[in-house]
């Protein structure tokens, strides 16, 4: 398992690191112990976590209202959950996560 995915009761959680103001919506690998994400949005008036909230649902295949930043609202660093039956392997598939 990566070190940025936990499994919390029913729900996947997983650790992420925002790039915002980027050219387009990416994955850009790990860093640290976290996902790190490009976001082709600003971080302006939460424009940041509407778009990371929107890309992940669309990514994952879940409806928005399953994927809940749980911290870091007003930070690069996000703790985001998602419905834990989707499982890890799915996850990571989806993801495009090797």
């Amino acid at each position: 398992m990566k070190p940025w995915i936990t499994v919390r009761g029913d729900r996947l959680r997983m650790s992420l690191y925002i790039q915002p103001g980027a050219r387009k919506t990416e994955i850009a690998g790990e860093h640290g112990e976290a996902l790190k994400l490009r976001l082709a949005a600003p971080p302006v008036d939460g424009k940041a976590n509407d778009a990371l909230i929107l890309w992940l649902a669309d990514r994952l295949d879940v409806p928005r209202r399953s994927v809940i930043l749980v911290a870091g609202e007003k930070n690069r660093n996000k703790i985001v959950e998602i419905p834990g039956d989707l499982g890890v392997t799915a996850l990571l598939e989806r993801l495009g996560v090797q």
